[in-house]
């Protein structure tokens, strides 16, 4: 479980075949630092298994179906990625419940002074409201703004520094996970 709020801007160190999995690699210091092998720890929003940490960088094995469903099979070396710890208890939980199970990818449609108009799909603009939140990139965001095909989100500086969104450019990637309380709520009024 993770909270959206980005710990550590890291950087691909490397992308490695692995049998039937890809191995990436990411350096990030202050996470390194407090991580162990089994440990989850969400990259742009996607909850990975380090499978092996050493001198700053954590490894994990990225299998067919990560890739397909998120923009981690796009990922290069240098790229630069949010890195989220996962939720410990007794920690504040500053943005909203993200488990890292990235529901489909978006394209950005506009990126200016203000945020970033997203396209997505129609499976997860069905869980979208007004001022609900959702994760781009694994970044907790409130929602400002509902299109038909899109949604608009408002970057505060810090978010723009501490984070990649604010070098996001219009056709962009990226990762998004609908909160996971409107998929329980739909479920529950389904039966």
């Amino acid at each position: 479980m993770f909270t959206g709020i980005v710990r550590e801007l890291g950087a691909v160190d490397g992308v490695e075949v692995a049998g039937e999995s890809v191995r990436l690699r990411i350096r990030a210091p202050e996470t390194a630092g407090r991580a162990a092998v089994g440990d989850s720890v969400a990259v742009n929003g996607v909850c990975l298994t380090a499978v092996a940490v050493a001198d700053g960088v954590l490894a994990f094995d990225v299998v067919d179906e990560t890739r397909s469903r998120s923009t981690l099979g796009s990922l290069e070396a240098g790229a630069s990625v949010n890195v989220e710890p996962a939720l410990r208890a007794g920690e504040p939980l500053g943005g909203h419940l993200v488990q890292g199970h990235v529901d489909g990818v978006g394209r950005v449609r506009r990126a200016d002074a203000e945020g970033l108009e997203l396209e997505a799909p129609l499976e997860i603009l069905g869980y979208c409201v007004e001022k609900g939140s959702i994760a781009v990139e694994g970044v907790s965001l409130t929602i400002a703004a509902l299109g038909e095909h899109s949604f608009s989100v408002a970057l505060v500086p810090h978010t723009r520094a501490a984070t990649t969104l604010g070098a996001l450019a219009e056709g962009d990637r990226v990762n998004l996970e609908a909160d996971i309380l409107a998929k329980h709520v739909e479920r529950l009024l389904a039966r």
